[in-house]
């Protein structure tokens, strides 16, 4: 699995207790059309076995099982010190219907 945190996720990750999980939320369009977005979270999931976990220099990644064929990048963004996460290298899916 090519998941790539580049250094400064890794360190704010480390941080917050060293765990994320990279999984695909749901986003609906306004004329109902919709796709899946990766998003990558600094919390265990809700069901861990429902994940592939792996460790990585110190962290503990999660990710969900359809994103397994995906080179993906897990980098941190931030703006007057508010910090968030974000996953490149995903082509959105549409929702199943």
């Amino acid at each position: 699995m090519p998941i790539k945190v580049t250094a400064a996720a890794r360190e704010w990750l480390l941080k917050q207790g060293g765990v994320v999980t990279i999984r695909l939320s749901p986003r609906h369009g306004c004329c109902g059309g919709g796709t899946h977005v990766a998003v990558a979270e600094a919390r265990t999931p809700d069901d861990p076995f429902a994940f592939t976990r792996f460790d990585s220099e110190g962290l503990v990644i999660y990710f969900a099982p359809s994103l397994e064929d995906q080179a993906l990048v897990v980098d941190l963004q931030g703006l007057l010190g508010i910090k968030k996460l974000f996953v490149e290298g995903v082509s959105p899916t549409r929702l199943s219907e």
